[in-house]
C-alpha cells in the first residue's frame, strides 16, 4: 500500500509540472533516471506514475522513445471529467442520497442480506481472505444504485465511482480521508443499512447525505492540513536557503 501512495504522489508531481506548463502538451518527459533522481524515488515508481497518466489520457509512451505529453482537454481516460475531491462528493452526495431514497421502498431482502454482508466487510481485518475496505464500501453504494432499477441512476453513479478509482488527486485525498477515523465508516453505512431496512425513504436519503457531508467536512480539514505543511515546507526551503546565502558572504 505505501509503495501504491507513492506513485500516485509521484503522478500528482508530474501532473503539477504538466498542468503549469513546464512539460507543455506535445513535449517529451526527461527520462525515467532523471525523474526518478528529480522526485528521489525509485525508476519503477517513475514507470508506474506515468502508466496510470497513460490509464487517464494524460500521457503516450511509445516503447523506445520516452512517454509524451497529451493535451487533457479537461478529460480523464475514457472521456471521464476531471474533477476534484469536492466537486466529486457534492455530486455523489445528490446523487446517491436520492438513489437511497429511491431503492428503499422496493429493495429486497436478498439485497439487504448483500449490504448487510459489506457492512461487516467494512469492519473485519484485512489481513484476512475478506474483500477489503474500500471495495466492500464501493459494492455497498453500487448495490443500493443497482437497487433503485433505474439504468441511467446505475450508469451515473458507476462512474462517479471510475472518477474515485482513476484520478490520481481524487484518490490520494480519499485514501487519506478514510484512513483517518475508520469508525466512521461501518456507523455511518450502518445508519443508511437500517433506513432502507425499514423501506423509509426520507431516512435513507437522510442517512446517506449525513454520510457525504461528514466527508466534505474531513475534507476540508486535510485540504487545511496540506496547505499548511506546504507553507512549513516552503519555509524551511527558504530558511535553508538563507542561511547557504549567509555561510557563503
Amino acid at each position: 500500500m505505501a509503495d501504491q501512495r507513492l506513485y500516485h504522489k509521484v503522478a500528482n508531481q508530474i501532473l503539477e509540472l504538466i498542468d503549469s506548463g513546464v512539460f507543455p502538451p506535445g513535449s517529451r518527459l526527461p527520462g525515467e533516471r532523471d525523474l526518478a533522481t528529480k522526485f528521489g524515488v525509485s525508476r519503477v515508481s517513475i514507470r508506474e506514475a506515468e502508466i496510470a497518466l497513460q490509464a487517464q489520457g494524460r500521457l503516450e509512451i511509445k516503447v523506445g522513445s520516452g512517454a509524451y505529453v497529451l493535451d487533457g482537454s479537461g478529460q480523464l481516460g475514457r472521456g471521464l471529467p476531471k474533477v476534484g475531491p469536492f466537486e466529486l462528493t457534492e455530486a455523489r452526495a445528490l446523487f446517491e442520497a436520492e438513489s437511497a431514497a429511491l431503492a428503499a421502498p422496493i429493495i429486497t431482502d436478498e439485497t439487504l442480506e448483500e449490504l448487510e454482508g459489506y457492512v461487516e466487510a467494512m469492519t473485519e481485518d484485512e489481513s484476512g481472505d475478506g474483500i477489503g475496505h474500500e471495495e466492500a464500501d464501493r459494492l455497498f453504494h453500487l448495490t443500493i444504485a443497482q437497487a433503485t432499477n433505474n439504468a441511467a441512476i446505475i450508469y451515473t453513479i458507476e462512474n462517479m465511482w471510475k472518477m474515485r478509482a482513476e484520478a490520481v488527486q481524487v484518490q490520494d485525498v480519499y485514501h487519506s480521508v478514510c484512513q483517518k477515523d475508520t469508525s466512521y465508516r461501518e456507523t455511518e453505512h450502518r445508519a443508511i443499512l437500517d433506513a432502507l431496512k425499514a423501506r423509509d425513504s426520507s431516512a435513507a436519503r437522510t442517512a446517506m447525505r449525513a454520510h457525504f457531508t461528514r466527508m466534505i467536512e474531513a475534507l476540508l480539514v486535510a485540504s487545511e492540513e496540506e496547505a499548511y505543511r506546504e507553507v512549513k515546507r516552503k519555509a524551511s526551503e527558504s530558511r535553508s536557503r538563507f542561511l547557504i546565502s549567509a555561510q557563503m558572504e
